[in-house]
């Protein structure tokens, strides 16, 4: 198995209110991973950098449909 298909079949658990924004501090809903890096961050500034972390990201993990479950 190469590593691309061994990281795109790697299962990132479920984000908790203990996980915390890297930008404000907030409830993290998104972790995306860069340069073998977790990086996490509230809805707002996931959708802020998405453009550019998506670009260089190898995993992207977004949880922010949980903000509309009732």
């Amino acid at each position: 198995m190469n590593a691309t298909t061994e990281r795109d079949s790697t299962v990132i658990p479920r984000l908790t209110a203990m996980d915390r924004c890297d930008s404000c501090g907030a409830q993290a809903y998104i972790a995306a991973e860069v340069n073998g890096s977790e990086l996490l961050f509230c809805a707002h500034h996931g959708r802020k950098y998405e453009e550019k972390l998506r670009a260089v990201a190898t995993s992207w993990h977004d949880e922010t449909s949980r903000l509309l479950e009732s």
